[in-house]
C-alpha cells in the first residue's frame, strides 16, 4: 500500500508543479498586458500612482508564484521543505499587501497588526539565518 501512496503523492506534487507553472505564466502575461495597455493609453508612457501600485502588486505576485514554484520543485527533488523559502514567500506576500493597501480603508489597529506581522517575519528570518550560520550550515542558495 505504501508504494501506491508514494506514487499518488508524486503524481499530485508534479500536477501542482505544472499547475503552478501555468499560473505563473498567466500572471506574467497579465502583468505584461497591463503594462503595455497602461503605457499605450494617453498620456503615453506616463503612469499614475494607481497604475504603478497595480503593476508593483502584480510583479510581486509573480515573484510569490516563482518562490512557491521553487518550493514545490525542492520538495519533489529533495522531499524537504525549507523554512527560508516559506519565510521569503510570506515576506513578499506581506510586502505586496502593504504596497497595494490603502491605509484610509483599513479598520483601526490594522496597521499595528501588519507591523507586528512584518516584525515577526523579519525576526523569524533573522533567527533562522543566524542559527544556520552558527551551526556552520552553508547557505541554502549555494546548495541549489
Amino acid at each position: 500500500m505504501l508504494p501506491y501512496l508514494e506514487k499518488f503523492e508524486r503524481a499530485i506534487t508534479h500536477t501542482l508543479l505544472v499547475l503552478m507553472a501555468g499560473v505563473v505564466l498567466l500572471a506574467t502575461i497579465e502583468l505584461a498586458w497591463i503594462l503595455v495597455k497602461d503605457v499605450l493609453t494617453p498620456p503615453y508612457f506616463l503612469l499614475d500612482v494607481h497604475e504603478l501600485l497595480e503593476l508593483f502588486g502584480l510583479f510581486l505576485l509573480v515573484l510569490i508564484g516563482i518562490e512557491l514554484l521553487h518550493s514545490v520543485k525542492t520538495y519533489i527533488v529533495r522531499r524537504e521543505f525549507h523554512l527560508e523559502t516559506v519565510l521569503t514567500v510570506a515576506m513578499i506576500a506581506v510586502a505586496r499587501k502593504i504596497i497595494v493597501l490603502d491605509p484610509k480603508e483599513l479598520p483601526e489597529g490594522a496597521l499595528l497588526g501588519i507591523a507586528a506581522l512584518v516584525i515577526a517575519l523579519a525576526l523569524g528570518y533573522y533567527v533562522m539565518r543566524r542559527s544556520r550560520r552558527e551551526s556552520g550550515d552553508s547557505d541554502l542558495e549555494s546548495k541549489e
